[in-house]
């Protein structure tokens, strides 16, 4: 059995201010197809003001919607190929 090493590079990219955190996660695919996704967060008034924080949130909010789309890219791919319609488990 032959094995093949794949890999993805995925990007996060943050803008700030004082009460949001911006987040755009972007994969690029072997194929050369590239897939982004958003994320927020927003510092509650009475909240310190922690910038680290906000870009964990928004960069994992960004993360979750890049995997859902991933998914629903790959169930249509099935879909295509196999012509029937599959079903994606979302966890």
């Amino acid at each position: 059995m032959m094995h093949t090493a794949v890999g993805w590079h995925v990007e996060l990219e943050f803008t700030e201010d004082d009460q949001h955190t911006r987040a755009v996660a972007m994969v690029r695919l072997p194929d050369g197809t590239e897939v982004r996704a958003n994320g927020h967060a927003t510092r509650h008034s009475t909240d310190a003001n922690q910038p680290r924080v906000g870009e964990e949130i928004a960069g994992a909010r960004a993360l979750n919607e890049l995997a859902m789309q991933m998914l629903t890219k790959a169930h249509r791919e099935i879909d295509e190929a196999s012509g029937r319609t599959s079903h994606p488990i979302h966890v």
